[in-house]
């Protein structure tokens, strides 16, 4: 029996990862510990069905409308950050880091303590503390698995191959919601407009990061991070069909394609299951049925967020957790209706210069305290960003 936790159990990755396991023989997974946020009716179901020893909400204000909706269920509830890193601690042998932006750092580095397989969904860790987090893996003995579906893609294709013959790695993008507007139009775009995806069906941030490409612009950062591929070999492609979710180029010239559908829980089955592949309950591809897949560079016009990922990489340092913590303030600030869609990535690149502009504010020590100052620090300079634009 393998014991496993969810970090944000009550989001989409969280749901398709619970999915899974109710859908396992029983006997399969026991579940330590369910995290997750404002949701508690849906936390509190899922650690009654699934038998959790520890249920956790983020907020802890909702601690007493927990306790009630577990009262009688012998599963403990608790709240708050502190709460969190301890149930990330506890022993299991698989924890699925799902909790969104740089909030599911500090979780996730507790999980990699005590020596877990941390399936990484959290792309953020990897943009704000990638070094961190690998050192850390390593020191504890621990293995990170990517369940981004790009990187989940460039993993399992480096599966038995030398790292040395890589050449360059290719991730995939849908374009978003935006991907076919005229640039002009793209100013005054809405976030209900943002928030509606042509291929995934996940959460309004996520969403909106994907119109505007800034999810892209992490998981660049991401695979330089995983993968140690220098950033001159990580590519993008506009992909609308998000049916090829990466490639994997080798010297010989050769390209190896991972082929799914637009379905989380391919990546997520992937790695709960890992080293094994078991029967996931996902769609079957007809390649007849679908005709054709089309792929087209992207437009640094219309995504800038692009641009500015690879001097982030440039930059080196803290600039990755700076970069992350003004891109959340910025989305903030869009859909709040403060600032324009376009703006956010004016917004994110003010932040960097203003930062790189001051020496040993993104060149720090690497570890956790320095990062959490950093993303401390380009939230507040990105709320003065917003503010100054607004008055």
């Amino acid at each position: 029996m393998r014991r496993v936790s969810i970090l944000g159990a009550t989001g989409s990755i969280g749901q398709n990862t619970i999915d899974l396991i109710d859908r396992a023989p029983p006997g399969t997974f026991e579940v330590v510990a369910l995290t997750g946020g404002r949701n508690v009716a849906q936390l509190a179901e899922d650690a009654r069905r699934l038998g959790a020893a520890v249920a956790v909400t983020a907020h802890e204000e909702h601690l007493e409308e927990l306790r009630a909706a577990l009262d009688g269920s012998g599963v403990e509830a608790a709240a708050g950050q502190g709460a969190l890193i301890e149930a990330a601690a506890r022993p299991a042998d698989w924890v699925m880091s799902a909790i969104v932006g740089a909030a599911g750092l500090a979780p996730g580095l507790a999980a990699l303590e005590q020596g877990a397989t941390l399936a990484l969904a959290n792309k953020e860790s990897m943009v704000c503390a990638g070094p961190l987090v690998m050192a850390t893996a390593r020191r504890h003995g621990a293995t990170v698995l990517p369940v981004d579906s790009e990187h989940s893609a460039v993993f399992q294709g480096l599966v038995g191959e030398d790292r040395a013959a890589v050449e360059r790695i290719v991730i995939t993008a849908s374009g978003g919601a935006f991907r076919d507007w005229p640039l002009e139009r793209l100013a005054h775009a809405t976030p209900a407009e943002a928030a509606t995806h042509p291929n995934w069906d996940m959460g309004q941030r996520i969403t909106i990061d994907s119109a505007s490409m800034f999810n892209k612009a992490l998981e660049v950062i991401e695979a330089r991070e995983l993968f140690g591929v220098e950033p001159a070999r990580i590519e993008v492609l506009v992909h609308p069909e998000s049916i090829v979710h990466a490639l994997v180029g080798f010297a010989d010239g050769a390209l190896m394609a991972h082929v799914g559908p637009p379905d989380m829980r391919h990546a997520i089955g992937y790695a709960l299951n890992w080293p094994e592949r078991r029967a996931l309950p996902v769609e079957r591809l007809d390649l007849a049925a679908l005709g054709q897949l089309t792929f087209r560079a992207p437009d640094d016009r219309r995504y800038p967020a692009l641009r500015l990922a690879r001097e982030v990489m440039a930059r080196g340092g803290l600039s990755g957790a700076a970069f992350n913590a003004a891109k959340e303030i910025a989305l903030d600030g869009f859909i709040a209706g403060r600032i324009g869609f376009l703006e956010m990535a004016e917004v994110v690149e003010e932040v960097l210069s203003r930062l790189s502009s001051e020496p040993g504010r993104i060149d720090a020590s690497f570890d956790l305290e320095t990062v959490l100052h950093i993303d401390g620090s380009a939230r507040r300079v990105a709320g003065q960003v917003i503010s100054e634009r607004t008055s």
